[in-house]
C-alpha cells in the first residue's frame, strides 16, 4: 500500500490534493493511506517516529517557518529513498527541487495528467524497492531493513526479531512466513534460527559464525543448511 503524506500550511491546499489523489486513485482500485502535515516541523517530528512509513510526499515551497525545500533536503538526510514531490504557486525554484532529486515540480493547482504520473513514478520505483527490503512493524513503527544489512532472524514463540550489526528489531510473525518472504537469500539452520548465507564469516560442524553471533546448526537443518552455505561461499570466490 502506498503511503502519501501532504505537508502545506493552507487548508484549502490541503484538501484540494487529497481530494485529486483519492479521485485518481479510486479507478485504480490502488489502496493509498493519505496522511496530512500542516508545516514542515510536523512532517519532520512525524517522520522521526514513523521511519520507513512515508513512501511519496507532495510538499508546498512557500509554507512559514520551515519552506518544503529545507524540509526536502532534512527529509533526505532521515531517509535517503523517501520521493519527493513540490507543489507550489511558482515555479523560481525549479532547478532547486531537482537539486534534491524530486519527482516533479507541480504549479497550483496540479493537473490531473501530472499528479497521475507522479502516482505511477512513484509506485513503478516502491515496487522495484521493497524487493531489497524486508518490511516489519514493531509498535505504531513499520521499518524497512535492507536485506544487506540484515544477519539473521531468530525467533521466540509468536515474536521474530532480525538482528543486524547495529540494531535488533522485533515484530510478531511467524519464522516460517518470514522465510517464505526474504526466499533463498536466507537459510533455515535451526527451528528458531534463519541466516542470510553471505554474512556467515564461517561454519564448522555444528555452528555458524554470523557477525559476531556464534549460532548452532540443528541436525534436521544441518544438510540443507551446508549445501546452501557452501554454494555461497564457493559464489563469492569466483
Amino acid at each position: 500500500m502506498l503511503c502519501i503524506g501532504i505537508c502545506d500550511d493552507s487548508y484549502d491546499a490541503r484538501f484540494a490534493l487529497r481530494s485529486a489523489l483519492e479521485r485518481l486513485l479510486e479507478p485504480r482500485r490502488q489502496t493509498a493511506r493519505i496522511l496530512e502535515f500542516s508545516s514542515g516541523e510536523g512532517l519532520l517530528r512525524w517522520q522521526s517516529h514513523h521511519p520507513g512509513e512515508l513512501h511519496l510526499v507532495f510538499l508546498d515551497l512557500e509554507m512559514n517557518q520551515l519552506d518544503g525545500m529545507e524540509t526536502a533536503r532534512r527529509l533526505r538526510q532521515m531517509e535517503p529513498g523517501m520521493q519527493l514531490a513540490f507543489v507550489t504557486g511558482y515555479d523560481s525554484h525549479v532547478y532547486e527541487g531537482y537539486q534534491v532529486g524530486a519527482l516533479g515540480y507541480l504549479l497550483k493547482p496540479p493537473k490531473a495528467a501530472q499528479l497521475a504520473d507522479i502516482l505511477d513514478r512513484a509506485t513503478a520505483t516502491l515496487t522495484q524497492t521493497n524487493t531489497a527490503f524486508f518490511l516489519c512493524r514493531s509498535g505504531e513503527i513499520t521499518y524497512r531493513i535492507p536485506y544487506a544489512e540484515i544477519l539473521y532472524f531468530v525467533s521466540d514463540r509468536r515474536q521474530v526479531t532480525c538482528v543486524t550489526k547495529d540494531k535488533e528489531y522485533t515484530f510478531y510473525r511467524k519464522l516460517d512466513q518470514v522465510a517464505q518472504e526474504v526466499g533463498t537469500a536466507f537459510v533455515r539452520i535451526h527451528q528458531r534460527y534463519l541466516v542470510r548465507v553471505h554474512a556467515v564469516r564461517q561454519f564448522a560442524g555444528n555452528q555458524v559464525f554470523v557477525g559476531d553471533h556464534v549460532l548452532p546448526i540443528s541436525r534436521s537443518c544441518q544438510q540443507a543448511a551446508m549445501l546452501a552455505l557452501t554454494r555461497a561461499s564457493l559464489e563469492g570466490n569466483r
